[in-house]
Formats: C-alpha cells, structure tokens, sequence
C-alpha cells in the first residue's frame, strides 16, 4: 500500500482524490486507458472499459505500463483478477489484423489460429469472409472491411486494420504561415492521426479542435468531405479554414438545408444527410459524389446512425472522429472505434487549461433528489427510460433558477437533452431557447453574444 491518490475497485471504477499532492500526476498517467465518467469537486471517477484499454494498446500502450500505474498510484493493493482481466483484456487487441495480400487483396490474419478459428465460427462473422488461404489466413470481401471490423469488435476481438487507405482526388491545401502558428498539441494530435491512417481526435471544447482538422487536411492534400452537427458550424468551419488556409471562398462548398454545393472542400451537416425520404437517405450520396481523399467527422459523440451504416462502406477513405467525449449516450462507443477507428490523441482539460490554452473552468456536481412518488417510478422504469427520469427531475429547474440568481451579472448558458425542459427553463428564467428550429442568423446573434468583449 502507499498514500497514493488512486483507490482501485474490483468493479473497475477508478477514484482520484483531486486534492491529493500526486493527482494531476496520477490524472495524466491514466488518461490514456481510463474513462472519466464523473468529475465533482473532491472525488473523480474513471472506469475501465475494453474500449478505453483497446485504445490505449492502438496508441502504443501495453498492458505491463497500465498495470504499473495502478499498482504505483493506488492507495490500497489492487485486485488480482482486476489486474489479470486488464493484461487479457489489452492483449486480445492486434491478435487479428486486417490487410492487403500482394495476391488475394484484402484478408483477415491472426497471430493465433485459434482465434481465426473461433471467429470464423461466428454466424455474424462467416458471411463477411471468402476464402480460407492457409490455417491463420482467410480473404475478405472489400465491401465488408468495415463490417467485418465492428462484428470482431462485438466478439471481443478487435481486428487491427492495416490495409491502408487511398489517396483520393488530390487537392492543394496550404497553411496561411502568417500572424498564426498551431499550438504544440495541435500539431501532436494532427500528426497522430496521419500515422495512424484513421482515428479520432479528443480534445477540451475551445481547444481548436478545427484546426487539427486544418493541420489534417495539409497532410492529406486531397479533397476533403466535414460533417458537421449543423448550419452554425458549417459557417464556423468555413470561416477557420478560409482564415487559416490557402483555401479561397469558392473551393469551399456547403451542402446543407440552404445550400448544395459540392466542391473540393465540402462541408455537409449531419441534419440533411440523414433526410429520408421514401425510405432512403438520398442526401448520403454525396459520400460517392467526390474521389474523397479525407472525411472529418465533427463531434463524433453525436454521428447519427445512417452516417456509421454508410461509413462502413468507405473504410478505404482516411477518416477523422473530432470530439471532447467518447461517450455516446446511445452506447455506439464500439462503432466509433471500429468504423472511424482507434484514439489516436487524446490531452485532459486540465492539461490544456494549464497550459493558459482554455479559461480555467471549476466543475461543481450539484445533486438532487427525486420526488417521493418518481422514486417507484424510477425504480420500475427501463434502463433506457431511468435516464430520463432523472435528467427531468422537477428540483432541477428550482436549482438551476437558484444558480443562475447567484450569477445574475454574468453570462450564463444553460444546456440540457429535452426540448421540453429547456422550455420550462426558458419560461422560469426569462430567457431565450435555442433548438434545432432556431434560424441560423438568430443562432448567430445568440451565440455572439457569448464572445468576449474585445
């Protein structure tokens, strides 16, 4: 044991004692394998997870390195099987490779024939597969590489995809050297996606997460498709690459409710590419309307679901997930890593805030209570209904009324899911609601607002 500020459950949740000398240490040495799930003020707490640790093997990390920083930050000795469970955990990552055979093309390996054969007796997995070539080698379907990859991650056996990626239409695209230069972590996060072929990219909000995106898009040299969550952000997106590139306003197109254009650069949002009509998304077609070279996927955390069916079909095309959370609340965490592919950067807030990068921020957890006659309620519900009885749990408007008085000088901004929350605070507080029925240029004024004076 030691007076370390890491205590390790057996049920692999992490706390870090954030007042502890060795905490911003300890925060920076599990970041790569670890989850944050809840941050209040005293006592954060991060779990492990196979995808946190699969990550963590894809970036170069071993299971003897993570086993050594829970052993060396851990209050209390750590649980054995806790420890054995990571090292296999971490090791079934890479035992299946997909590549390119110089004569069969695109084919699953495995380091171990026994793992081939256990996948191939798979219902899911053997449809994707052709041929057998020899005993730790069988071909794949090219239409089924992205497929094939989210059945194994599924399976427990998340394939390594090694089979390279085209180069797609080339595209000039120059970084204006004047009266900017990236940040250090900028560079870093562009330059460990590039080396890995595809990946994501997670990094604070306000850490410029499009201008990796820029720094992405001079490495490629090709045309380049950005979904985007909305027309807001189109706009934003336009505006960075057009200040910080040598792209001009008519290689830029924007393919959205208001606009069609499709050009060298295209920027779509995730609203109109998933438009059906008539049981299809005709919108989706803009994925085969370029020789793309890159796509950019903005706030990967929100990618609706047609974007991860149709992203499954261009696993050829190098592919970049931005976001400041892994974490879906639809649970697709797995998808993001098998169709966009691995993390390849990921630097905590309080690394970048520390860095004077971002304003310093203070995460404060408020708790409440629900009502004596939701608690059945609750306690009855669903899984996937229990979350929103809690997130519309009546104190909280009372609560958030209460914040906002204590702030009644300042610029407040209060984010929530349901649209008929948001509504009830907008009436208690007086205060105008932002939804996806906003028109742009109201959003605009709104968010203009926000941005500091000078």
């Amino acid at each position: 044991m030691t007076d370390g500020p890491l205590i390790v459950q057996s049920d692999k949740t992490l706390l870090l004692e954030v007042d502890h000398a060795d905490a911003a240490e300890c925060r920076k040495a599990i970041a790569p394998f670890a989850e944050l799930e809840r941050a209040p003020e005293h006592i954060h707490t991060y779990r492990l997870t196979p995808l946190g640790l699969w990550n963590a093997r894809a970036a170069g990390h071993d299971a003897e390195q993570v086993v050594d920083t829970l052993l060396r930050y851990s209050r209390y000795p750590v649980p054995h099987a806790l420890l054995i469970d990571v090292a296999e955990t971490m090791s079934r990552y890479g035992r299946l490779q997909v590549s390119n055979h110089p004569v069969h093309g695109l084919v699953l390996q495995a380091i171990d024939p026994a793992v081939l054969e256990e996948v191939l007796r798979s219902k899911k997995v053997s449809p994707l597969l052709g041929a057998r070539l020899d005993e730790t080698t069988v071909a794949v379907h090219p239409s089924e590489r992205g497929h094939l990859k989210q059945a194994l991650v599924k399976l427990g056996w998340p394939a390594e995809d090694v089979a390279g990626y085209v180069d797609g239409e080339r595209h000039l695209i120059g970084l204006k050297a004047e009266d900017w230069q990236p940040r250090p972590y900028q560079t870093e996060a562009a330059e460990g996606f590039w080396h890995g072929g595809s990946g994501v990219v997670v990094l604070p909000c306000g850490s410029g997460k499009t201008i990796v995106g820029a720094l992405a898009m001079a490495l490629a040299q090709a045309t380049t498709l950005i979904l985007v969550t909305n027309t807001v952000a189109a706009r934003q997106w336009r505006d960075e690459l057009l200040r910080r590139t040598t792209l001009t306003a008519d290689e830029i197109g924007e393919y959205s409710g208001a606009r069609k254009e499709i050009r060298p650069v295209t920027i779509a949002t995730y609203q109109v590419m998933t438009t059906k009509r008539q049981g299809i998304y005709p919108h989706l077609e803009v994925f085969d309307s370029r020789d793309w070279g890159l796509i950019i996927y903005d706030e990967v955390h929100l990618l609706p679901a047609p974007i991860f069916r149709f992203t499954a079909d261009i696993q050829s095309r190098r592919r970049l997930g931005l976001t400041a959370t892994l974490v879906r609340e639809d649970g697709r965490e797995s998808d993001v890593f098998s169709l966009i592919g691995p993390k390849r950067y990921d630097a905590p807030w309080k690394d970048i805030e520390n860095q004077g990068y971002i304003a310093p921020a203070d995460c404060i957890e408020v708790r409440v209570t629900l009502p004596d006659g939701d608690r059945m309620t609750y306690a009855m519900a669903e899984p996937e209904d229990r979350y929103r009885l809690s997130a519309s749990a009546p104190e909280k408007i009372r609560i958030t009324e209460e914040i906002v008085k204590r702030h009644a000088d300042e610029r407040v901004l209060v984010i929530g899911q349901y649209l008929d929350q948001l509504a009830e605070l907008g009436e208690h507080l007086d205060a105008p609601v932002i939804t996806g029925a906003t028109p742009v240029r109201e959003r605009e004024r709104l968010f203009e607002s926000f941005r500091p004076s000078g």
